[in-house]
């Protein structure tokens, strides 16, 4: 069984503000912080990654007995790196579109909640977009500026062989990107968060409070993947939002009474 933790995650060190080489550090940690650039994203993660930091925040369950836990810290440094590739390798800048076409699946939920800090629009309808994160690279149709491919094992390091020429490996490159994520621009409260799959379009300032599902506090979600990935990512907000955990579940896991126990699945 593989599993992911925080000893296992790979994390780096954080960066404390003296010691990243910017002009003005201080000053623009501060605006950072402060200023009006807070989008209901950019606030989760800071209670995620702050307050009970080391419980689990997502578990999941997937194909071949794999098992991912990521807790507060985990799943922000996660989407730290992820965020860090976005506006260092691909020039992403609020009101940017990327099309995430990947199934419910822990990584697709970091890829969404990295976009979400940037004050990018993340695109489930399968509509036009700048960039394309997949999962099958070879079938890609149309015209991004990147396009990102991400394997779905959770230990995979790199893509398993070979890829279209221009397309960036997620999982070989994540990891040599920061663990602090300091955008560069300040996300719009009143810009495009998601473009869902019925069409209806939510901005960044009502994610949590019109795309994300309502649910009970201090939930342990269970989630099915088979519902897909809009589907996952509004009952994840919505338990995230409310001091709950999500554990994720993959159509192929056969979710017994003893899975069910294990992960002390309740609540709604």
């Amino acid at each position: 069984m593989s599993n992911i933790t925080d000893r296992e995650s790979g994390a780096r060190r954080r960066f404390l503000p003296e010691e990243r080489p910017a002009p003005a550090r201080d000053v623009s940690k501060v605006a950072w912080q402060d200023s009006a650039m807070s989008i209901p994203a950019i606030d989760l993660m800071t209670t995620l990654r702050s307050g009970h930091a080391t419980s689990p925040r997502l578990t999941w369950y997937g194909p071949d007995s794999e098992r991912v836990e990521l807790s507060g810290r985990v799943l922000d440094n996660w989407v730290a790196k992820t965020g860090n590739l976005l506006q260092d390798e691909l020039d992403a800048e609020p009101g940017m579109r990327l099309r995430l076409d990947l199934p419910a699946h822990w990584k697709s939920l970091i890829w969404a909640l990295a976009a979400w800090q940037l004050g990018m629009e993340t695109v489930l309808d399968g509509g036009e977009a700048e960039l394309l994160v997949t999962a099958s690279p070879e079938d890609v149709e149309g015209t991004y500026d990147a396009v990102i491919a991400v394997a779905l094992p959770a230990l995979a390091m790199r893509w398993p062989g070979n890829l279209p020429a221009g397309v960036i490996d997620y999982a070989a490159e994540v990891r040599s990107h920061g663990d602090v994520l300091m955008p560069h621009a300040d996300p719009s409260a009143g810009g495009r968060a998601v473009s869902g799959s019925s069409g209806r379009l939510h901005l960044h300032e009502d994610l949590l409070s019109g795309f994300s599902a309502p649910h009970d506090a201090g939930v342990r979600l269970l989630v099915a993947a088979e519902e897909g990935l809009e589907a996952a990512l509004a009952n994840s907000l919505g338990a995230w939002n409310n001091g709950g955990s999500v554990v994720l579940a993959h159509p192929d896991v056969k979710l017994t009474e003893h899975l069910l126990a294990a992960e002390r699945i309740q609540g709604k």
